[in-house]
């Protein structure tokens, strides 16, 4: 359950920072919420990931289907040498959740304890 609620509020946390916000905001997200529900570092960095991951994904396919995959295509173009928007939008997701997910394992770290042992 913890992880879920992680999820969902470090995806919306990150949509209302990146408002206001440079792209980094996602980390700040990731980093505060991951601080406020502590969770294991490998279940912090997982819904780290897979909050920005699906958050830049979306946006990102949002932004693509307004433009009629004009930018995307001529992007695509451009960097990856292929007219295939939707490789670029994938590899912005994926990049997106790098970064929130070593945000929030950053801070799993920082504040995640081990369990003491029982003799």
């Amino acid at each position: 359950m913890r992880f879920i609620l992680s999820l969902l509020l470090t995806a919306v946390l990150g949509y209302i920072l990146g408002i206001f916000l440079d792209w980094w905001s996602v980390a700040l997200a990731a980093f505060v919420i991951a601080l406020l529900y502590p969770q294991p570092p490998g279940k912090a960095f997982l819904s780290g990931f897979l909050a920005v991951f699906l958050l830049w994904g979306a946006l990102a396919t949002v932004m693509d289907i307004r433009n009629g995959h004009i930018l995307a295509t001529r992007m695509a173009n451009l960097i990856l040498q292929s007219p295939s928007p939707g490789l670029l939008i994938v590899i912005t997701a994926v990049l997106g959740g790098i970064v929130g997910a070593l945000s929030a394992l950053s801070a799993a770290v920082l504040r995640y304890r081990k369990p003491a042992r029982r003799a």
